[in-house]
């Protein structure tokens, strides 16, 4: 139990929930009344340099699909009770869940549960959970939305239409749109009629093919040999300079593994901005990423193999027409989309030639880059969502 001074508990899972985090916290602190508020909870280095006091690094152990969290489940159990005792021995006033939804609305589940039971201080503690990045409830599982109704108090969302699909299934649910944070992130690279596209001359003699294959072991593994695959294919028909952007020294030396001996590319850890700024074409795994290239106005291919088992079920829950989330905000597919046995390094290739070469096409890209652009708001999301949490504890 607290002395009196506000505590707000946080969960990041992921390496982008850790940067979301640590955004939320600096923005929190600059508000009347921030630097009282104790932080606890458990995130990635980042929301530590910012001021979280950590309970562990969650983010060490993020993997990719429902067939590898459940191979890992003993671990996660273990990790999870440890953040309900947390929560429990010291509840706080909020509790801010950050995206990373197979764990953290289980988390809240078992908190209100809790408090059903009859947990905390005097049967009193009544702690306002948030979740930061809506769920994607309206990609895979509508049917919980009530449940999220129950257990949250406040859903802060970054995309404008999820606002309109809570209203009308739950319509007495707090959910707030605060923008997308690649607004404040990148403002120089906004859309074409706000500043000048950061992209050189895209067909130049020697274009730039950036290859992101993802921020956790699994994703390095299923995707990056196929897309080193595809550049040899286009390389073999365009000259192009080649770049990878890794998050961290792990998953480069994972990635080294798999470069074979004389392969010409430039690896880096981090600094996406700069290396988007330069290219051409990019040819990502799906998730956060994708939304850094159509920010950047980047033509982009997207891949995502997974696990047998995960694709199966993935199949049945999956109910949106597109995986990347520029495609679903544009209404049509602006990036080529290649899951699972269609991701073969000759679609990844075929597909990427013709977003290098085909200028007609390249156009059609940016200008829905354009409006996907517009429709992730003002500046100013991680003040605003600061904001909204700070007044669930008055």
């Amino acid at each position: 139990m607290n002395d009196g001074r506000k505590t707000i508990l946080f969960i990041a899972g992921e390496a982008s929930g850790d940067t979301l985090g640590a955004e939320l916290i600096a923005a929190i602190r600059e508000q009347p009344g921030g630097d009282d508020i104790e932080l606890i909870g458990a995130g990635g280095p980042k929301m530590e340099a910012a001021g979280l006091q950590p309970e562990f690094d969650l983010s060490e152990h993020a993997v990719v699909g429902i067939w590898e969290v459940l191979k890992n489940y003993t671990k996660f159990r273990r990790l999870f009770q440890q953040l309900v005792n947390l929560a429990t021995k010291h509840e706080p006033d909020a509790i801010v869940l950050i995206d990373y939804p197979g764990f953290n609305l289980r988390f809240a589940r078992a908190i209100r549960k809790y408090q059903m039971q009859g947990g905390g201080a005097f049967k009193e503690w009544q702690p306002k959970i948030i979740s930061y990045v809506s769920p994607q409830l309206w990609a895979w599982k509508e049917g919980r939305v009530k449940q999220i109704a129950a257990d949250f108090d406040l859903v802060l969302s970054i995309f404008p239409f999820e606002k309109k699909w809570y209203a009308d299934r739950v319509p007495e649910f707090a959910v707030e749109f605060v923008g997308h944070p690649l607004v404040d992130r990148f403002p120089q690279a906004g859309p074409a009629d706000q500043a000048p596209p950061s992209n050189p001359d895209l067909f130049t003699e020697h274009p730039e093919v950036l290859l992101l294959p993802g921020s956790r072991r699994r994703e390095i593994e299923k995707h990056l040999p196929v897309m080193l695959e595809a550049v040899v294919i286009i390389a073999a028909k365009q000259k192009i300079r080649l770049r990878m952007v890794l998050p961290n020294e792990e998953m480069l030396a994972l990635a080294k593994r798999h470069i074979p001996t004389g392969t010409e590319i430039n690896l880096q850890i981090g600094d996406l901005s700069q290396a988007l700024g330069q290219a051409a074409l990019a040819i990502a795994s799906s998730g956060t990423v994708t939304m850094e290239c159509a920010w950047f106005r980047v033509p982009t291919v997207v891949l995502y193999k997974t696990s047998a088992p995960t694709y199966a079920i993935g199949k049945l829950v999956v109910k949106v027409p597109h995986l990347a989330m520029p495609n679903l905000l544009a209404g049509e597919e602006l990036f080529p989309e290649f899951i699972q046995s269609q991701a073969s390094p000759e679609h990844l290739a075929k597909a990427g030639l013709r977003l290098l070469q085909d200028k007609t096409e390249r156009n059609r890209i940016l200008d829905g880059l354009d409006q996907v652009a517009t429709q992730l708001g003002e500046p100013g999301a991680a003040p605003r969502a600061a904001q909204a949490i700070l007044a669930t504890l008055k």
